[in-house]
């Protein structure tokens, strides 16, 4: 009884001790919940942000040279590709290579997603504004739902109608602002909006295709393999249409074809990766609407691309519009 009754007091303290240190752990636990969550909205930010820059080069070299699409998506991917050579190295070690079913859904996904698409949308801001370009290049959610509706054979619900007609109004509300301001009868304001378009078409098509490789690869991985297929495909498309000359641009062209390759493409993907890991797909994709509001305020800023009530009237129904096709569903 001595003993036990001595050893009181020392249990008492450990218990004290132990008590103190639970409460210290669980004061942390919220703390660091918060610092992990912040960092992956931080990320998924400065994604959208630097990926809505890339219009914005696009336009500045188009005013500072007679630079033609084929020859600036060319300059982009070459500066680009070095970044996804080493991010590919990195990935791929200690990993089996890819079978040959994989590396052509690969290829055949590099060249629809990054190659196509960007051709489209590189000849698309020949004719339109940079804020247009960006809000009809955001409606790939829209036709990711309508292609899964019809693939699957199922019917569109009323939401998804609701979020259709509100995204599509505000892209016309926004097309009538651009022929305001650009005094186009229409013409080159229509070819500019299909390209685009095309371009937003053959993403979602590449969306649908690779989520089955990601979930396999990796996102880096698969997105270095289909950046460099891509880069591949612009160089030989260079090469069989465009002399050599053609590269000779001025150093203010070069400029800004590496800021559009590091700033606008090898930051947002790896930006974009960090903040899916840590908050999600879904809230990634819902703090990525701020993207076209981000290229309408540098339209403005940078290349004096007038604003209107207008405009942002339909800017605003776009983004309601992807957003609220973009929530999940509840299931039946």
């Amino acid at each position: 009884m001595q003993s036990v009754r001595a050893e009181a007091p020392g249990l008492t303290r450990l218990r004290r001790c132990n008590t103190a240190t639970l409460v210290r752990v669980n004061a942390s636990a919220p703390s660091a919940a918060t610092t992990h969550r912040a960092l992956g909205l931080a990320c998924a930010f400065g994604s959208a942000a630097t990926f809505s820059a890339k219009a914005i080069f696009v336009k500045l070299a188009y005013a500072n040279s007679t630079v033609d699409a084929v020859t600036l998506l060319t300059l982009r991917m070459a500066y680009a590709a070095p970044f996804y050579v080493a991010l590919l190295l990195w990935s791929s070690r200690g990993r089996a290579r890819l079978d040959r079913a994989a590396a052509a859904r690969v290829c055949g996904l590099g060249l629809l997603g990054y190659y196509l698409a960007s051709l489209l949308d590189f000849l698309g801001l020949v004719y339109i504004s940079a804020a247009l370009e960006r809000l009809v290049l955001f409606l790939y959610p829209t036709i990711v739902v309508l292609l899964s509706a019809a693939l699957a054979r199922r019917r569109i619900t009323a939401t998804e109608l609701g979020a259709l007609a509100l995204s599509y109004a505000g892209i016309a509300a926004v097309m009538s602002h651009d022929l305001r301001w650009s005094g186009d009868a229409g013409g080159s304001t229509w070819l500019g909006v299909a390209l685009v378009f095309a371009s937003a078409v053959a993403y979602a098509i590449y969306l649908l295709g690779a989520a089955p490789l990601i979930a396999t690869l990796g996102s880096i991985r698969f997105t270095a393999a289909a950046m460099l297929v891509s880069a591949s495909a612009a160089a030989l498309q260079f090469v069989a249409t465009r002399p050599s000359s053609a590269l000779a641009q001025p150093a203010v062209v070069h400029g800004l074809a590496l800021a559009m390759a590091v700033i606008s493409t090898v930051v947002p993907t790896l930006l974009l990766g960090a903040a899916i890991k840590r908050i999600g797909s879904g809230h990634t994709a819902l703090v990525a609407s701020i993207g076209p509001i981000a290229t309408i305020a540098l339209g403005w800023a940078v290349l004096g691309e007038p604003i209107s009530a207008l405009e942002l009237c339909g800017a605003a129904l776009v983004l309601a519009g992807v957003i609220l096709v973009s929530r999940p569903q509840p299931s039946a």
